[in-house]
């Protein structure tokens, strides 16, 4: 079964040509093995998928054999999935709110807005494990408007209160942002709760931006020509390019925490830090860290 993977893998890295273009293609395989287990052809496809599924996860481009593991990691997942949908729907998402603090003043210039999900059962579960189930299942969208439209009623509150306006920061996934509509519906919360435009920040990853880069650069100047901060989040891990950044209407970098962790005492660290930061200015935008 993997010989006969690698070979068609190997088949399809070689380029073929559409309407005189040159296109490449990867592909991503899930191997079944046949057992006394199965008892029905559809079982078979079913495992296959699964394991279709983990290679995509892992990377794409490559090939997984199914093991019973997988079986209890799927259940997991589907587990994990509909508590989810529950946890939207009975009001087990929360967000807190991290202070962004000015390195010149000392005073609170923005904060983010960091979406936080504690199961009764589970426990506190990690965004990195629940935002992209969310995706995966398409409850992305729905979640994303609500931490858009309580982020932003919560700072038209603040002002509201007599805090001194500072910007407010949200996170868009990839799929969020490509999807038809997006710009609309952001323009729709900034109606609904009566926050100016440029108080609102939206983080995108660095891969987030470079998918369909042409297309890319025309979302980021509608943004910016409703008023609306951007920022590269996790800046320095993603595949940016150089060519494109200087296109980008982008406000802020913000450098991946990776390289900030040992940055006193790693010179490399210091060294990418400071290179960051240099970039960043050079193109008049700021850095958070």
């Amino acid at each position: 079964g993997k010989r006969t993977a690698k070979r068609i893998q190997n088949k399809l890295n070689s380029p073929f040509h559409l309407n005189g273009q040159e296109v490449f293609a990867t592909a991503s395989m899930g191997i079944a093995l046949s057992t006394a287990d199965y008892e029905r052809p559809e079982e078979v496809f079913h495992d296959a998928d699964t394991a279709m599924c983990l290679a995509k996860a892992r990377g794409k481009g490559r090939h997984e054999t199914f093991d019973s593991g997988m079986r209890r990691l799927a259940t997991k997942r589907l587990e994990l999935a509909t508590d989810l949908r529950h946890a939207f729907e009975r009001g087990e998402l929360q967000i807190y709110y991290q202070p962004i603090v000015s390195v010149q003043s000392a005073e609170i210039s923005a904060c983010e807005a960091l979406l936080r999900w504690r199961q009764p059962k589970r426990g506190a579960i990690s965004p990195a494990e629940f935002i992209p189930l969310a995706e995966r299942t398409g409850l992305i969208q729905s979640i994303t408007q609500w931490v858009l439209r309580e982020a932003c009623a919560q700072n038209k509150a603040w002002q509201a209160a007599g805090f001194p306006p500072a910007g407010i920061s949200v996170n868009v996934s990839s799929r969020d942002f490509k999807r038809e509509g997006f710009i609309e519906s952001v323009q729709q919360v900034l109606n609904e709760t009566g926050l100016d435009a440029r108080w609102l920040e939206l983080e995108f990853t660095e891969s987030t931006l470079m998918e369909h880069a042409e297309a890319t650069i025309r979302l980021l100047v509608e943004l910016h020509d409703i008023g609306i901060q951007v920022s590269i989040d996790d800046f320095g891990v993603g595949s940016s390019s150089l060519a494109y950044l200087k296109h980008f209407a982008i406000d802020s970098f913000k450098i991946d925490r990776s390289f900030l962790r040992d940055v006193v005492l790693n010179p490399d660290d210091a060294a990418i830090v400071t290179a960051v930061i240099t970039l960043a200015h050079n193109l008049g935008q700021k850095v958070v860290a």
